[in-house]
């Protein structure tokens, strides 16, 4: 089998890639038909991010042979490997923050390459293009990702292909204060949306282990949890109010875990984007649950390898 590819290899060649999905609990990684975006084999290990990013990406690497053996006992011809992961990746697939994984300046794509033509993404716009190629995007030309779990990140996506913006920074949806000062006490709030809205927030507020525990509680009509999970749906949907206010796309996707949750989050959060709309042509836009689940990242991430798909 020949893994020696190179970036000058004709896209048609690429029928399958490998797909990784590096978060900050597991890597998920799969040998991907490119064609429809089916999962042929699927590995997974703890990421444990804590002991360094050296020793992460000897992990992932050794993952990404694992699934390259995989694909030769499946007599398939795997040419690009996609890595995506949950960090700001520029144009050129450099890793420029360190927030979750510690690659930041590190060679990633460069150590990848002898796998094949290996392409760094960041998660988001992995997940955003596997959606756009085989999940819920397929009818839009224009719609807005976005992913809410760990953490919550948006993207553009336009005529199939995700929006990185001049430095591959046009992700950061609830990550920096939305600064206010109050006109009747003259309080200023810093009010962070992740910090409010995410998995780790709810638990938080909630005072539980894990998201998954304050959404159970709502649902069996715990009165505190239901607040805390109603009300992290409705600042969600203020946030995503402003995208389609600014963007204006066709529809509205919404991926990861705590995104295709359901329940009371998502209801609340329906609610509130629909309110913060302004323009009235624009209220009842397609707001959707993801359709590829867990599996959109890898997917996305191997689909990103084709060079067809290099920005």
């Amino acid at each position: 089998m020949d893994m020696s590819g190179s970036d000058s290899q004709d896209a048609a060649t690429y029928t399958h890639a490998i797909g990784l999905d590096v978060g900050g609990t597991k890597i998920a990684g799969g040998v991907v038909a490119l064609d429809s975006g089916r999962v042929l084999a699927r590995r997974a290990i703890p990421t444990h991010a804590g002991r360094g990013g050296e020793a992460v990406l000897a992990d992932a690497l050794a993952l990404a042979e694992a699934l390259r053996a995989d694909a030769g006992q499946l007599a398939v011809e795997v040419r690009g490997i996609g890595v995506g992961l949950p960090e700001l990746v520029d144009l050129e697939g450099n890793i420029t923050s360190g927030h979750a994984i510690a690659w930041h300046g590190a060679p990633v794509q460069e150590r990848f390459r002898h796998l094949g033509h290996a392409v760094v993404e960041a998660d988001v716009r992995a997940h955003a293009l596997a959606e756009a190629r085989y999940g819920a995007g397929r009818p839009f030309r224009l719609f807005a990702f976005v992913t809410v779990g760990t953490g919550i990140s948006c993207c553009l996506v336009q005529d199939g292909k995700p929006y990185g913006g001049a430095r591959g920074n046009a992700l950061i949806l609830a990550s920096s204060p939305l600064t206010t000062t109050c006109t009747s006490c003259g309080t200023t709030l810093r009010p962070v949306l992740e910090e409010f809205a995410s998995g780790p927030a709810l638990a938080a507020r909630f005072g539980a282990a894990r998201g998954e525990d304050v959404l159970a509680a709502a649902a069996a009509n715990d009165r505190a949890a239901i607040t805390v999970v109603e009300s992290a749906g409705v600042a969600l949907g203020v946030s995503v109010a402003w995208l389609v206010n600014v963007l204006d796309p066709q529809a509205i996707i919404v991926g990861g875990g705590l995104g295709l949750a359901g329940g009371r989050y998502w209801d609340s959060f329906v609610a509130a984007t629909r309110e913060h709309i302004w323009a009235e042509g624009s209220r009842d836009l397609a707001i959707l649950m993801a359709a590829l689940g867990p599996d959109a990242g890898l997917i996305g991430a191997a689909a990103a390898a084709a060079p067809a798909d290099r920005r």
